[in-house]
């Protein structure tokens, strides 16, 4: 791996800090809509019924591929880099987020198979869900940007109770750090 080109297990030194930009503020007490996504294991999962009883949902915006270039500049990005640190500490609390009645899931724009492929090589025991046609965006307002010619969600985390988003974490900064940070919280009013 060259000087310039992103680790995936560990944060650049100048990571540069997203800026609440007022683009989730919408989203609280918001009805999760039917919304279809496929899985990694290619079953389809519907948003409103995860929703139903309580869910931690994370939104990133994309994980590295292996034999794939990363995109220019990605760490340069505010809330870009970070998103297999991220899934690796949901991976780590998973077992807190189960005791306390959580499932969790991730979101991205990637393909499934790109997914599958992270799920395996980190052995993250959570559902991660696709949304490459942005349905989210459509349907809840979620934020994304642009790098490269291409979109991307903005990092944030949702927590779900009785069919509404009954939390939001925006934005997500440090990206290691967040899964421990929703699970205090969770912790704090359960």
């Amino acid at each position: 791996m060259s000087k310039s080109d992103p680790n995936p297990y560990s944060l650049p030194p100048d990571l540069p800090v997203p800026q609440d930009d007022g683009a989730c503020a919408h989203l609280p007490d918001r009805v999760v809509p039917d919304i279809m996504l496929t899985a990694t294991e290619g079953e389809q999962w519907n948003l409103a019924h995860i929703a139903q009883a309580r869910a931690v949902v994370y939104v990133y915006p994309a994980t590295g591929v292996p034999g794939k270039d990363p995109i220019p500049d990605w760490d340069a990005i505010p809330g870009a880099p970070g998103c297999t640190l991220q899934s690796l500490g949901f991976r780590d609390h998973y077992p807190e987020f189960q005791e306390l009645g959580y499932p969790v899931f991730g979101i991205s724009g990637q393909r499934s198979e790109e997914q599958a492929e992270f799920k395996h090589r980190t052995l993250l025991p959570l559902v991660l869900l696709s949304d490459p046609q942005f349905q989210l965006r459509d349907r809840l307002g979620l934020p994304t940007f642009q790098a490269h010619g291409k979109e991307f969600y903005k990092r944030l985390v949702l927590v779900l109770r009785a069919g509404k988003i009954h939390r939001v974490f925006y934005p997500v900064f440090p990206p290691d750090q967040c899964a421990a940070m929703v699970l205090a919280r969770l912790k704090e009013t359960s």
